[in-house]
């Protein structure tokens, strides 16, 4: 544990690192701990790229492969770096996804059925949509459009917060154990494989986005203070209305904010950024096709397939399958449905059993 955390401070603190770097090299200690107090072998003299995948991870292999290739100046494959966009989800792609839940599902329940100053506020709305979100955890049941009722009840339950106060809101709730994770809290559920391939991304001069469901205040406040360091400008998510706080019911090409006004949640819900609204997204706020998408489910299907179709750079698609039930919640059949998708569509599944070392702090121990 201190080798851990003496590298992590050492490098957070060096010129030039940013938290992902700490992170990633703490890593790298942390999988150096544990190949001490064990029999498992582990290569880390010269880790090279990608140090926290396996060396025969035919995505690791994919992934670098093509990074050499599309930044070669003088080779066929050469892509201009304004133009080397890659799109990443967030949930089950780039954090934890189910502890039970998502985390905004995990917020919302807490905000609307155990937060003293707000649950005896909650509509009978808000607290519907929380109940079947309990229900899902517990018992596994669907619901018909929870996905959307969740939206609108995170919207409504928030409507009237500064920017600064919704992220002061998550940040305290990030701060919260995970249920399933000894040494984990509930805003440390990052993958730590792929922070390092954000930032073999980024070394290579590809612009990084997330292209998420959840709200997009939400994943922002997640990621602020957070090893994934991406300007707010490149999260994209799901939408509610923002309003001046003196606004009232005025619309907005009659209304003038003035100063000293602020910009508060206005409450209504716009939009569930999965699917098809993922390309939408994409061609409103990004302008270009991306040449590189990760996912893990079919809500990231069409960003997938519109990164591969015509697209007149070359480009890959990645899926992450869950099938690791010993380090992560993981589901065996979802995986197997997600692998058989890879297949179907030119995808390149990513295993989190066989390809990653690690999932997340290789000291967190699973419950």
């Amino acid at each position: 544990m201190k080798i851990f955390v003496l590298t992590a401070r050492l490098v957070s603190g060096a010129a030039g690192w940013t938290r992902r770097h700490a992170v990633i090299l703490g890593a790298v200690a942390g999988l150096a701990l544990l190949s001490a107090c064990t029999s498992v072998p582990q290569k880390l003299s010269d880790p090279g790229p990608l140090s926290l995948w396996r060396d025969d991870a035919l995505a690791k292999q994919a992934l670098i492969t093509y990074v050499e290739a599309v930044t070669q100046p003088d080779g066929p494959d050469f892509i201009p770096e304004r133009e080397r966009v890659a799109v990443f989800d967030f949930d089950g792609t780039l954090f934890c996804e189910t502890d039970p839940n998502y985390f905004d599902y995990c917020l919302l329940v807490h905000r609307v059925l155990h937060d003293p100053d707000y649950a005896p506020k909650a509509s009978a709305f808000e607290r519907e949509v929380a109940h079947k979100i309990e229900e899902q955890n517990t018992h596994g049941t669907s619901f018909p459009n929870l996905e959307t009722d969740h939206g609108k009840a995170v919207a409504s339950s928030f409507k009237g917060m500064t920017l600064a106060e919704f992220d002061a809101y998550v940040q305290a709730f990030k701060q919260e154990e995970m249920p399933s994770y000894e040494g984990m809290k509930r805003g440390e559920g990052f993958y730590w494989p792929m922070l390092e391939v954000v930032d073999y991304l980024l070394q290579h001069g590809f612009s990084v986005h997330v292209v998420s469901g959840t709200d997009r205040l939400i994943v922002r406040a997640l990621l602020h203070d957070s090893p994934l360091d991406l300007l707010p400008s490149q999260i994209i998510g799901s939408d509610e209305t923002m309003v001046a706080a003196g606004q009232g019911d005025a619309d907005g090409l009659g209304f003038l904010f003035t100063p000293g006004d602020r910009v508060v949640t206005g409450g209504q819900f716009v939009v569930k950024n999965l699917k098809m609204n993922k390309v939408s997204v994409i061609v409103r706020e990004i302008g270009l096709q991306p040449v590189l998408a990760f996912g893990n489910s079919t809500g990231d299907a069409s960003m997938a397939n519109y990164t591969l179709s015509d697209n007149p750079h070359r480009a890959l698609a990645f899926m992450l399958c869950c099938d690791d039930l010993e380090r992560e919640n993981g589901n065996v059949e979802k995986a197997r449905k997600m692998a058989d998708l890879c297949a179907t569509y030119g995808w390149i599944p990513i295993s989190m059993k066989d390809d990653w070392r690690t999932i997340y702090n290789p000291l967190v121990i699973k419950k």
